[in-house]
């Protein structure tokens, strides 16, 4: 057995996100194309015994007892594994940008965890834990590009051409709560299909929560007054991506983005590119779809 783990939690973007309805219990129905980008953290992994779990950070500050923490307990608990870890956790991902970071070192902490303490189970299984810890998290672990519906867990594969993206982050985020609880958001949009996608998959469809996002924080409608202005003399826009504050437009091949307005120096404004797998892909016990 291995004593340690390097691994990277990467992005992701969605190409559209549409509600189209709301469950008794108060969950809302969507759908999405969930993708992955280049832009990610990174997560160390040093073996411990006696069960003990605990992690440092050294990137962006994180909280205490966040969905790693939260993730290493409910693999133990699932195994009766007696190992624990230290992780050493570099954050790179903006947090309530919409970009599911903190799923995405959920699911990276899953995936090496199951490797490290040899405690071998298998995707199904994995999922089924992370679900509990987020509806994203089990796209995550799949580590495809993805066609996602209902609360997060109808996840098909999905081809999404090799392309470049302008991502901007303003300092302000949005809590995902507070969008989908407010009652000016339209969740009636009818169901899409994937052949509707496939034909225009950088411009299909819309984010039906960007709308109340603009109004809860207006550098989102900054944001992506900028990226337009980049962007439509090729007949292309920017949208929120998720229920975050990130905002992305693709790139016309070959064009730089330039230099950011003045006075956003505490925005980011990052140039990605999107993956066609997960660089953890077939991890899991059992997992064909490795590379």
């Amino acid at each position: 057995m291995r004593s340690l783990y390097d691994v990277p939690a990467p992005a992701k973007l969605n190409l559209f996100l549409h509600v189209t309805g709301r469950r008794a219990d108060g969950y809302h129905l969507l759908q999405s194309v969930f993708m992955l980008l280049d832009w990610h953290d990174t997560l160390h992994f040093e073996l411990r015994t006696g069960g003990a779990l605990s992690r440092e950070d050294i990137g962006e500050p994180v909280p205490a007892d966040d969905l790693v923490l939260r993730a290493a307990r409910a693999l133990q608990q699932a195994t009766g594994t007696a190992h624990g870890a230290h992780v050493v956790l570099d954050k790179r991902l903006p947090a309530q940008a919409g970009m599911g970071g903190g799923s995405s070192d959920a699911a990276s902490c899953l995936l090496a965890l199951n490797r490290l303490w040899a405690t071998h189970l298998p995707l199904a299984a994995l999922e089924r834990i992370g679900l509990a810890l987020g509806a994203d998290v089990p796209f995550f672990l799949r580590g495809r590009n993805a066609w996602v519906e209902g609360v997060g867990e109808r996840i098909t594969p999905v081809a999404v051409p090799p392309s470049r993206f302008l991502v901007v982050k303003p300092p302000l985020g949005l809590d995902t709560a507070d969008v989908f609880r407010a009652p000016d958001l339209s969740r009636d949009t009818d169901p899409a299909i994937i052949s509707g996608f496939a034909a225009n998959p950088l411009q299909f469809g819309r984010n039906d929560l960007q709308p109340v996002a603009q109004r809860l924080c207006p550098q989102v409608g900054q944001a992506l007054e900028w990226l337009d202005s980049l962007v439509k003399p090729w007949g292309l826009a920017g949208r929120m991506t998720g229920s975050g504050s990130a905002v992305f437009a693709p790139l016309p091949p070959g064009r730089s983005p330039g230099l950011p307005p003045s006075g956003w120096q505490d925005w980011k404004v990052r140039e990605c590119g999107n993956l066609e797998a997960h660089p953890l892909v077939g991890w899991a016990s059992g997992d064909d779809s490795s590379v």
